[in-house]
């Protein structure tokens, strides 16, 4: 892979660039210019604008105001084949893959010119030859179905692709929140890569809400806020608190612990099997326990959840339940309803009488709790009645936390539910977690970023599809967790 431009060279610039969508300013007075060889962090909370500039960069939207220009050249007519001439590729935060083809063929969408007698065969080289320089070990061969992926793999694959060189050369690659579905050795694995590439010439731009890897990799830091350039921040003292304080956001360190917090247990006690005969596994855990789910990605936690899910909504269970998608585009938001319709779903099918009054909906009551959440979990960039995917992802991420706790449920599973929200919103929801933990409820908490099983009662390490090790939150660093999730554990 070898980009043609020279490193430090002004490869794409920004200046003036604005953005509108009906009533809402995305984009106001962009100036900004990247530079080849070099990684740049972009930082901001939900909605402040991060994807939308990115897709500006990559020729998705026709900004509103403003110029683009390519090696100091402007561009009369900037769109996604402008930005292919000049090399940018992009893994966008939701995912594009086709469900219905295979990685290979998934391959040839991105580069057409991959046709004629045996493009199979060079497709699927090319395909390998990028996941094993960036994730070794990962395991594919290339003929798998989509479908058949998980999210984490699906992850990767994008990641490759956009990285792949067959004609035109790359010369930026912007991940947004590429490591949104990734565990923390396979993110790893991604920043150990950009950096190197980055060497190479080409521009990584990374979009990511998990600020200690901006602080790793990024060379400059560009943070957004509600649509503008808030501060430009350089590699020479760049830390997460700089960021944050940029970002217009402060952030206060938990005051007290798991241990601290914990509310006294009741009697009530659940237990599930997983998995077949052979392999099962079994998950405890009492009223007002947060439990953690944790291990490399895709080793079962999701299925454990799952499963979990299907034993409570059997009939003749007495467990009211609700769960929280971490594949929110699949199973999580309905995508032709609004905000407010997404949110109040769960409420709507309670115990408590007054929300249905036989076949009509108390739309006084949803549009209260509408309210009431909105300012909670700070849902911004349309109004509640917009469509659920004029929202940012973040946000969209939020409506579906929102929809979980708003409802009756008593055993709330999460399936990565914090994936791609801001920094501030985290500790928002983690406080809400403790307090209604504390109120009796039960979590399942299925996590890829470990500092988040601090605040977790244990931690059952997921390896091959069953548990591997059971963890106080006390043990839950790095290396312990690392070690549970390759050791193997004794038949």
């Amino acid at each position: 892979m070898v980009a043609d431009s020279r490193p430090g060279v002004a490869l794409i610039g920004l200046a003036g660039i604005g953005k509108t969508f009906g009533q809402v300013k995305a984009l106001s007075g962009i100036d900004f210019i990247f530079r080849s060889g070099e990684c740049v962090g972009i930082a901001g909370h939900n909605g402040a604008g991060k994807s939308t500039l990115m897709a500006v960069l990559a020729g998705v939207y026709t900004p509103d105001e403003g110029t683009l220009s390519v090696h100091d050249r402007p561009v009369a007519h900037y769109d996604a084949n402008a930005a292919r001439e000049a090399g940018v590729r992009c893994v966008f935060q939701e995912l594009s893959l086709c469900a219905n083809l295979s990685v290979t063929e998934n391959m040839c969408i991105l580069h057409p010119e991959l046709k004629g007698y045996g493009w199979r065969k060079k497709a699927t080289a090319l395909m390998r030859e990028q996941l094993d320089e960036i994730f070794p070990g990962h395991g594919l061969n290339g003929a798998e179905l989509v479908a058949d992926l998980t999210l984490t793999q699906r992850q990767m694959v994008e990641i490759a692709r956009a990285f792949t060189v067959v004609r035109a050369p790359v010369r930026l690659v912007i991940l947004d929140e590429p490591t949104s579905s990734l565990d923390g050795h396979t993110a790893a694995q991604l920043l150990t890569f950009v950096r190197a590439v980055a060497q190479r010439g080409i521009t990584c731009i990374l979009i990511s809400h998990m600020l200690g890897e901006i602080e790793r990799v990024a060379d400059r830091v560009l943070v957004m806020r509600d649509g503008t350039t808030a501060a430009l921040l350089p590699r020479a003292g760049l830390t997460q608190e700089a960021i944050v304080r940029a970002m217009g956001q402060h952030v206060e360190a938990d005051p007290q612990t798991r241990a601290a917090n914990r509310a006294p247990r009741e009697a009530a006690h659940f237990t599930w099997h997983i998995g077949p005969a052979a392999r099962r596994s079994t998950i405890e855990a009492t009223r007002g326990e947060i439990i953690g789910f944790a291990g490399l990605a895709g080793q079962g936690q999701t299925e454990a959840l799952l499963a979990i899910y299907r034993s409570a909504t059997r009939r003749g269970a007495q467990q009211r339940v609700a769960f929280v998608a971490g594949d929110r585009a699949s199973d999580g938001v309905f995508p032709l309803w609004s905000i407010s319709e997404n949110l109040v779903l769960r409420w709507l099918n309670g115990a408590q009488p007054g929300r249905r009054k036989r076949l009509f909906v108390d739309a006084n009551g949803a549009r209260a709790l509408t309210s009431d959440w909105q300012t909670k979990i700070g849902i911004r960039g349309a109004a509640m009645n917009a469509g659920i995917l004029s929202l940012s992802g973040g946000n969209q991420q939020k409506v579906l936390f929102a929809r979980a706790l708003a409802s009756d449920a008593d055993l709330i599973l999460m399936d990565d539910p914090t994936r791609g929200v801001d920094i501030g919103t985290k500790h928002d929801i983690y406080q809400l977690v403790r307090s209604e933990a504390a109120r009796g409820r039960t979590f399942i908490w299925y996590t890829t970023e470990n500092d988040e099983l601090a605040h977790c009662d244990r931690a059952y390490v997921f390896r091959s599809g069953r548990v591997n090790r059971v963890l106080d939150a006390q043990e839950c660093d790095e290396e312990t967790l690392l070690a549970a999730s390759f050791e193997e554990r004794a038949a």
